[in-house]
């Protein structure tokens, strides 16, 4: 399971410092996966739902709150849970939120202790989300200058609350996406260039690479083909819009690079296990923090 781990293409773009998502869901659908940010993941009335974080499995309780580091695998399965509106909380952080020189100082530590061991999963206290919970919840709701330090304020709490329990025992980072020229590359373009038609040959020839070579190089470090690849990066920007503008379904489909909707409806639900239109209504909130 750990070893075909998804490397999921989440919806903070670099001009964000992190994004906060709130839904309400009846299934843990995503698979167990790994990415570059940093996670805060809070669910409410998940009683009966499975944990999964590097080698550590576990039935959470009804209330939880836990910070997994960059490229850890983790997921989180329905299992046991009969609840049907189940209200969870992802917050997506850039790796360099806060810089190591800023880090570094001594009114920091504490985050910066807590960052490092993110990379085991911490499971934080039921005390401390519980007295958490109302500010975590109103999180989207905060704007301009408040939102930043009151996320800031948040993390402290957090590094310095008693009661939290390291999850996983070895650590499986997967490898860093980012730390290989090429993949920067090849990243880089198909996210400029994704709404237009990107052929095999097209993006091989960037890396100096013949087309069955690369496609041998992209699957061994995403586990996807290109096509698979180009298509989830494509689904990640129209779950965004989805989410953040008043653009039809259609509309989307074409800005995404689809050339039919029938395609694109299809690929969307096979990647989200749900329609477009079911997605958006799955969403409380989304707020991002540029």
């Amino acid at each position: 399971m750990i070893r075909d781990a998804y490397r999921e293409i989440t919806r903070l773009i670099p001009e964000d410092s992190f994004l906060v998502e709130q839904r309400v869901k009846d299934d843990f659908d995503f698979p167990i996966h790994f990415h570059p940010e940093y996670e805060l993941n809070f669910i409410y009335r998940g009683k009966g739902v499975r944990r999964i974080i590097g080698d550590h499995t576990e039935e959470i309780d009804d209330i939880e709150l836990v910070l997994v580091g960059p490229n850890v695998v983790h997921g989180w399965e329905l299992h046991n849970c009969t609840c049907k509106e189940i209200y969870e909380i992802t917050i997506h952080i850039h790796n360099d939120l806060l810089d190591q020189k800023m880090l570094s100082r001594r009114i920091f530590k504490p985050i910066s202790d807590m960052f490092k061991r993110a990379k085991h999963g911490i499971l934080f206290s039921r005390e401390t989300t519980n007295s958490l919970m109302p500010r975590i919840m109103v999180l989207a709701r905060i704007t301009g200058l408040q939102y930043y330090l009151e996320f800031i304020s948040i993390l402290n709490e957090l590094a310095i609350s008693e009661g939290q329990r390291e999850l996983s025992v070895s650590i499986d980072e997967k490898e860093d996406f980012h730390n290989s020229d090429k993949i920067k590359k090849v990243y880089d373009y198909i996210q400029e260039n994704f709404s237009k038609t990107i052929t095999l040959d097209e993006i091989s020839k960037l890396v100096n690479m013949s087309p069955v070579s690369f496609n041998r190089f992209i699957k061994h470090r995403t586990g996807k083909t290109f096509v698979h690849y180009l298509n989830d990066t494509r689904i990640s920007f129209a779950a965004r819009w989805l989410l953040e503008t008043e653009l039809s379904i259609g509309e989307i489909s074409f800005k995404c690079g689809f050339n039919n909707i029938a395609n694109f409806n299809r690929l969307f639900k096979q990647a989200k296990n749900t329609t477009p239109k079911e997605f958006k209504k799955q969403y409380i909130g989304l707020k991002r923090v540029m």
